[in-house]
């Protein structure tokens, strides 16, 4: 087709759109999301590879920023510029993509860690990241190979807020108690592991555990945990702590950051109750 032709029907009010150079969407109205990354990719042409937010989009994952960036990987030899919508990533370690709905996507560790290295708002990063290990999308110790491999100094900067997502938190919350217990001094605390008493019965699987005096610490918010299903399970829950004897703290997750002192104070008060008592026989599986 004749470029004037083509011009001439991208011109204001006509019936096409000049999306990105030399690639043209066959309407005047606002692309889709999907048609966004159709053109980011032709933009970058073959071989390129989706990752960031729109990646983790196409696997299911939820708690992502809103962003119209289309982030794109290609060759690092390859002269493409970033432009308009898209964000083009030129690098040597071009990963082995997957084939989500027709799109050639990274996988979900590089997806997330590029999504982060461009995301400002470290509730979001820490949020991405767990839902990931959380749903189990990824292990953490893929994130942490991905942070690694990467040596960025900007990925470098997201490994504090990583940390408790690697150490085994699997939520915002789970992340500002992992701090919080950081700075306590108090003996190594594991995270969502299973608690069995002795007779191998499931207790629970606690925020945080302290495996060496049987304690455990809840982060219990109170819209999750007061309502219908919810409340009654977490009853249970607290039934079958006291049954094995194990000591447990619950705090809500805004106490975590709203009255840092007066949790901390609680954890070694609770810690020191655990302390204590004699171990219980209840063991990790």
């Amino acid at each position: 087709m004749p470029r004037r032709t083509i011009w001439r029907r991208c011109e204001p009010g006509g019936v096409w759109r000049m999306l990105l150079p030399g690639v043209v969407l066959l309407g005047n109205g606002e692309p889709s999301a999907e048609q966004r990354v159709e053109a980011a990719l032709l933009h970058g042409r073959d071989g390129s590879i989706l990752t960031g937010v729109h990646a983790l989009r196409r696997y299911g994952l939820r708690n992502l920023p809103l962003t119209d960036e289309v982030h794109v990987l290609v060759p690092a030899e390859r002269a493409t510029a970033s432009t308009g919508f898209v964000h083009i990533e030129r690098t040597r370690r071009l990963p082995s993509p997957l084939i989500r709905s027709g799109v050639p996507t990274a996988p979900i560790p590089r997806a997330v860690i590029d999504a982060a290295r461009r995301t400002a708002d470290p509730d979001l990063v820490v949020a991405m990241a767990a839902e990931a290990v959380q749903r189990r999308f990824c292990l953490p110790w893929a994130l942490a190979e991905e942070l690694d491999q990467q040596h960025r100094a900007e990925t470098r900067a997201l490994l504090p807020g990583l940390e408790p997502i690697l150490g085994g938190a699997q939520s915002v919350a789970e992340a500002d108690a992992w701090n919080l217990w950081k700075r306590s001094g108090l003996p190594e605390f594991q995270w969502n592991v299973k608690v069995f008493d002795s007779a191998g019965r499931f207790v629970a699987k606690p925020d945080g555990w302290c495996d060496e005096i049987a304690f455990a610490w809840e982060i219990d918010s109170l819209g999750y945990h007061s309502e219908g299903d919810h409340f009654r399970a977490t009853l249970a829950r607290n039934a079958r702590y006291a049954a094995a004897g194990i000591v447990v703290l619950q705090t809500l997750p805004s106490r975590l950051r709203s009255e840092p002192d007066a949790v901390m104070t609680e954890l070694h008060a609770a810690f020191r109750s655990a302390r204590g008592r004699p171990r219980p026989d209840v063991h990790l599986r």
